[in-house]
């Protein structure tokens, strides 16, 4: 792990299925995705029109549906999987130490 990984929680903070809201100081928000025991960090907001898709959003296997406007990606890569999105979701490399979610911000 690099300098620059940054904490996000532990693994045992995020519930199979339901994606957690991570706030960092100096950072947008994390969502956080526990799907059959594999961890996924994306950016929290939807870039379609900054919803929480931890918050606001649902999660059905590996996609994300933002419930504003039902625009979905792929939490695995970022693809969009439904329109009105165009724009790619942010997803991160995740690293588990120690129990933790860890991820480069950069």
């Amino acid at each position: 792990m690099g300098m620059t990984s940054l904490r996000l929680c532990l693994v045992s903070d995020v519930k199979s299925g339901e994606p957690l809201h991570v706030a960092v100081e100096g950072h947008d928000p994390f969502a956080v995705f526990n799907v059959d025991g594999q961890i996924y960090v994306t950016d929290d907001y939807c870039t379609h029109g900054k919803a929480s898709l931890s918050e606001e959003g649902e999660l059905d296997g590996f996609k994300i549906l933002c419930t504003w406007h039902d625009g979905a990606f792929d939490i695995r890569t970022g693809e969009i999987l439904a329109r009105p999105c165009t724009e790619k979701l942010r997803t991160y490399a995740v690293a588990i130490t120690d129990g933790a979610v860890f991820i480069d911000p950069a």
